[in-house]
């Protein structure tokens, strides 16, 4: 089952509206991430990606087309404090700052609040919270240093409504929400946007493995819920990567500069439905 078109797959699409700023992308190496890697360097940034997955990370250059951006990429575990430290001071040492933050490394595991582990808990809060925090609090220094930025949480629409058994993952993406609000409003003095990109349905590798797990696991089973989890969006479909990607771009750059605090959805209208439908 192929990826949905890009218009990232042309090359130089896009402003140069990033030349000459310096950005970190966690998880920047898969889906939302990768995409967002995709279009800050398409518009001029220089990007190091920090991603977990070695294999993801070796195939970086042949996913992120040659434009005016640099791509830098590291394998780091946003859980480990000294990693996290050591690609931000990488990244200082070697680009000259810091402008944008992107955090965009999360898990999802399913299971009720009755159900779910305290293994389980753990593992999705320490990755798509403390993840989180460790980036930004090694990351805000260097903002502050460059005389301000911008900040980007990747939550989710969850954060607001809540599916079935992801307890652990829906406390995570609510908990961002207030994280980016805390930032905005702590470091808006030091000229610090802090801002959180809330999705529906995206087709990401993380969404294609909740419907291997929910599907017959066939390809063609796949599809059809996949298609079937669009059709309760309004606009019909599940979104594509680069779609949350732009609302990141937007929140990240200058055109977004009275913007903070805010939770964005990025939802094909999921918010805006009720469920009970007239006859």
């Amino acid at each position: 089952m192929g990826a949905l078109a890009s218009p990232y797959d042309r090359k130089g699409t896009g402003v140069h509206e990033f030349a000459g700023k310096v950005a970190i992308v966690t998880g920047g190496a898969s889906g939302i991430g990768l995409a967002t890697t995709r279009l800050l360097a398409a518009r001029g940034a220089t990007v190091v990606v920090a991603g977990i997955d070695k294999s993801e990370i070796e195939q970086l250059g042949h996913l992120v087309p040659e434009g005016p951006g640099e791509v830098a990429a590291r394998v780091v575990d946003v859980t480990d404090e000294a990693a996290v430290r050591d690609v931000v001071d990488f990244t200082v040492t070697r680009y000259g700052g810091l402008d944008i933050v992107v955090t965009a490394a999360g898990i999802q595991r399913y299971g009720t609040a009755a159900d779910t582990t305290s293994e389980e808990w753990d593992e999705v809060l320490t990755v798509n919270l403390k993840g989180c925090h460790l980036t930004v609090r090694n990351t805000l220094p260097h903002l502050r240093a460059r005389g301000g930025g911008a900040v980007v949480l990747v939550s989710s629409v969850q954060a607001f409504v809540t599916q079935s058994a992801v307890a652990a993952y829906t406390a995570s993406k609510a908990a961002l929400n207030a994280l980016a609000r805390s930032i905005a409003v702590d470091e808006a003095g030091n000229g610090i946007r802090a801002n959180a990109v809330c999705p529906g349905s995206v087709d990401t590798p993380m969404l294609r493995a909740a419907a291997r797990r929910f599907s017959d696991g066939t390809e063609a089973g796949e599809r059809e819920l996949i298609e079937r989890w669009g059709r309760t969006h309004p606009l019909g479909r599940v979104a594509r990567a680069d779609e949350v990607a732009e609302a990141v771009g937007f929140l990240a750059g200058d055109r977004a500069g009275f913007i903070t605090g805010v939770a964005l959805p990025v939802d094909g209208g999921l918010l805006a439905v009720a469920p009970v439908v007239l006859p």
